[in-house]
């Protein structure tokens, strides 16, 4: 497959194939099974998971997931298996999320060697775990994000240490 065509695979692969199967009619990462009324009675905690639960916000983290690869977690699954993984075990999954009883699984440690001798301990979530911080990362960044310092170099995208030692030093 060429660059080019790697938008169109993408975009085939996130479409999920129990819409078209002939199958329950609903789609588990819609939002119709919610009526207002019900969303109107939910805390502001509850309407911001399903904020990161929406079909648009899972498929863009899933996305982003699938675009960055890395290594499998303690549990061995590729990023590759991870789409067919959702599409059997999304219900769970997201019932888990909403009900505050999922338990995120430990990470992988690897050590890696560093170019100036020695070694660095990296940690390595699983593609699910990946998954999910992604797409809490997509709502909570834009709502947080501004009420930053200027100052604030940590973890911040667009910027970095060496960013930080300049400012500092100007």
């Amino acid at each position: 497959m060429n660059l080019e065509d790697e938008p169109r695979q993408m975009s085939r692969q996130l479409e999920f194939p129990w819409m078209d199967r002939g199958e329950a009619p609903t789609d588990p990462w819609s939002d119709e099974s919610s009526t207002a009324k019900q969303r109107n009675e939910l805390s502001g905690e509850d309407r911001l998971m399903e904020r990161v639960l929406a079909p648009p916000n899972m498929k863009a983290a899933l996305r982003r997931v699938k675009r960055n690869r890395g290594g499998p977690g303690v549990d061995g699954m590729t990023v590759d298996e991870l789409l067919p993984y959702l599409w059997e075990h999304w219900e769970k999954i997201k019932s888990s999320l909403l009900d505050g009883s999922y338990k995120p699984s430990p990470v992988k440690r690897q050590e890696i060697p560093k170019s100036g001798g020695g070694i660095r301990e990296l940690g390595i979530p699983t593609v699910l775990d990946r998954c999910i911080q992604q797409a809490l990362l997509q709502v909570l960044q834009p709502q947080f994000a501004p009420t930053f310092s200027d100052h604030s170099y940590g973890f911040r995208p667009g910027r970095s240490a060496h960013g930080a030692i300049r400012a500092s030093q100007q």
